[in-house]
């Protein structure tokens, strides 16, 4: 990792220094072990901000979160199967979801779930200005304000996961808990989707308690593969909780 200060020139021809970015990374539960942050250097920032990265690890508790940039035909159904299952998730959208999908963003608000802060603009946001971080994270709240009536938003996630000092420092001041995750696995990647079951096992081999699951909506076979992971999930004993429901954050 390049150790001190990266300059960037932004546009307005302000100089901004801007602190050490890091690329979130965790460690993976394997056989209902808990999963760890892999980097130290970071663990103590994430904890100092009140990032979550776990909920209550004592609990057989599991918070379901999905990653919203764009929409691929999925989303419909990851709503109908929440609605069946009667289970809260939050879905971090980005302004281009909020312009482009507002009914599907009325519908998550409507049924219960929370709409969470992925950004406007999708940047590296441990590269961007305090003044332009702050503008991305309050023009995406307010075309959910405005499409939702939703108006309180507590939750972000920075987009690819990269995250900086200074930017959680000043996400926190605008009244935002960072939200990270214990259990992912590659399914972005629209054109290297691999069947249903590959999703399941990949979500049900890192079960843990407290677990954190990043999805993202654009993917075919997380869609296919949610009911089962659901259904086998609270045959294992754990109940799917809102984020709003977290009061404990374990590191």
């Amino acid at each position: 990792m390049v150790l001190g200060l990266f300059v960037t020139l932004f546009p307005s021809n302000t100089v901004v220094a801007t602190d050490v970015p890091h690329h979130y990374g965790f460690i993976k539960s394997k056989n209902g072990a808990l999963p760890s942050i892999d980097n130290e250097a970071f663990k103590g920032i994430l904890k100092e901000n009140g990032a979550i990265f776990l909920g209550d690890t004592t609990k057989k508790e599991i918070y379901l979160t999905f990653d919203n940039g764009y929409e691929n035909g999925y989303t419909v159904k990851v709503l109908d199967i929440l609605k069946e299952k009667k289970i809260p998730a939050a879905f971090f959208v980005t302004g281009h979801y909020a312009k482009d999908q507002p009914e599907l963003l009325k519908r998550m608000a409507n049924e219960g779930h929370i709409v969470g802060n992925h950004s406007w603009g999708h940047p590296d946001m441990s590269q961007i200005s305090n003044s332009r971080v702050t503008d991305e994270l309050e023009k995406l709240k307010n075309q959910v304000l405005e499409t939702t009536g939703q108006k309180e938003m507590r939750f972000m996630r920075p987009p690819q996961g990269i995250f900086s000092k200074r930017m959680l420092e000043v996400s926190k001041e605008l009244g935002y808990t960072n939200v990270f995750w214990s259990i992912a696995y590659k399914d972005w990647d629209t054109k290297d989707q691999k069947g249903s079951k590959y999703a399941y096992d990949h979500v049900m081999k890192q079960l843990h308690p407290g677990a954190v699951i990043l999805l993202h909506s654009v993917s075919k076979d997380n869609a296919d593969a949610l009911r089962q992971i659901i259904d086998d999930t609270l045959k294992q004993g754990y109940e799917f909780k809102s984020l709003d429901q977290l009061t404990t954050k374990n590191y």
